[in-house]
């Protein structure tokens, strides 16, 4: 078990898992490794360990199997696909966004939301071209119509973090900040 510590007589867990959600582009395999390193915790990125198990690329599974498919396998991954306590879980976009995946995360964790603008989300993807949802002619406008659709989700997911001109280690030190507030809130009201 990962150590715990104590404020006037409180303990406070620092091994609940945290789960940062968030539309593409938004920063949280970058920002959920660093943190994930400085509160010593394992990290785990949704989309990397669906495609581990399966042993084929996302754009490969949305291509034969379809976008429905990739969704059953993100629930599989929430309930049966990662230890319950110490991580940090860098979601896919959309992981959240089904009927009862919010919740399902909510009870497993600290939840998160990283946002950036369109601006911003474009030109990071446009650099990374495993993005099949983007594979489109005109990104711009499909990416902002998926954020249109997939916003109220996203506010709804616990505290949003805006990564729009923010360094790094300025983010990482305010996901460390909200996440050790929060984790003894979310340790308190699930016992």
């Amino acid at each position: 078990m990962r150590p715990t510590s104590s404020f006037l007589g409180v303990m406070a867990s620092q091994d609940v898992n945290l789960y940062i959600v968030g539309f593409m582009g938004t920063g949280k395999s970058t920002i959920g490794r660093a943190v994930a390193q400085r509160l010593h915790m394992d990290f785990l990125d949704s989309d990397h360990e669906i495609e581990r198990v399966t042993g084929r690329k996302i754009s490969e599974i949305f291509a034969t199997s379809g976008e429905a498919e990739f969704r059953r396998m993100e629930r599989d991954f929430v309930e049966r696909g990662h230890p319950e306590r110490g991580c940090v879980v860098a979601c896919g976009g959309g992981l959240i966004i089904p009927e009862g995946m919010l919740a399902a995360v909510n009870a497993r964790g600290v939840v998160l939301c990283l946002h950036a603008s369109i601006a911003t989300i474009i030109d990071r993807v446009s650099r990374n071209k495993n993005r099949p949802l983007l594979d489109v002619e005109d990104a711009v406008t499909e990416a902002t119509q998926l954020y249109t659709k997939r916003e109220a989700v996203y506010r709804r997911a616990g505290t949003t973090l805006l990564t729009d001109g923010r360094s790094i280690a300025d983010t990482v030190q305010h996901v460390q900040r909200i996440y050790r507030r929060e984790a003894r809130e979310w340790e308190r009201t699930h016992r």
